[in-house]
């Protein structure tokens, strides 16, 4: 919990210790965070993170039981962070399209730091939810993992914007399939517009992103 009294709570299946509840798990979360971005997911081991944390690596096993458990804990993380700004982006929101604009908005614009959670570097967690979501969910224990409610923050953000768009086109037959192909889109196209520039359509100083998915999603629904 932070000085405004606002804590993101995560599923008490993706630790084995609260890391948000002591000043080490946050050094912990921290930390893995910036070596994850610099080193890249298979590079990456507790021994390294406890080197760089100052505390044996004995101590970060403490908070979590793999770096698997802990990648799925930081990208559930920034989902819980992603839904949690949903929320209050849209809930003084004139109507049921201004309402779908705002979420659509929040998952699609470039990511800011967020000072209200000074343990977390939003903006490099997000490279991370980019170059390595798919090692979260292209698993041969997804089903068990769905069945300790790993995934189920982002069920969560399928579901209200899937009533979004119900509200706004209550005969739409395919709301979860539009909702799931923009946020993996976003991601994608995140991705490409970083690493792959020339196979998408980004301009410098234009979200077109963003721009896309607001046409790809209201065209679609109309």
């Amino acid at each position: 919990m932070n000085e405004l009294g606002i804590q993101i709570k995560i599923s008490q299946e993706l630790y084995i210790k609260d890391p948000q509840s002591t000043d080490l798990g946050k050094r912990i979360v921290s930390a893995s965070i910036t070596l994850i971005d610099e080193l890249g997911f298979e590079a990456f081991t507790f021994k390294k993170l406890g080197i760089v944390i100052g505390s044996p690596e004995s101590s970060v096993y403490r908070y979590f039981g793999s770096k698997h458990q802990l990648l799925v804990y930081l990208l559930c993380w920034y989902w819980s962070w992603i839904e949690y700004k949903i929320v209050f982006g849209t809930i003084n929101a004139a109507s049921a399209v201004d309402k779908l604009e705002k979420a659509l908005t929040i998952i699609a614009e470039p990511t800011a730091m967020d000072n209200t959670f000074i343990h977390v570097n939003e903006v490099l967690l997000h490279k991370i939810v980019v170059s390595e979501s798919t090692k979260v969910f292209h698993t041969k224990a997804i089903e068990v993992e769905n069945e300790k409610g790993y995934f189920a923050v982002y069920k969560r953000i399928v579901k209200r914007l899937s009533e979004f768009i119900i509200e706004v086109k209550p005969t739409y037959k395919f709301p979860c399939m539009l909702v799931t192909t923009i946020l993996e889109g976003v991601i994608e196209q995140n991705y490409f517009g970083e690493y792959l520039p020339s196979i998408t359509d980004e301009h410098q100083g234009e979200n077109r992103v963003l721009e896309f998915y607001k046409e790809l999603i209201f065209k679609t629904i109309a």
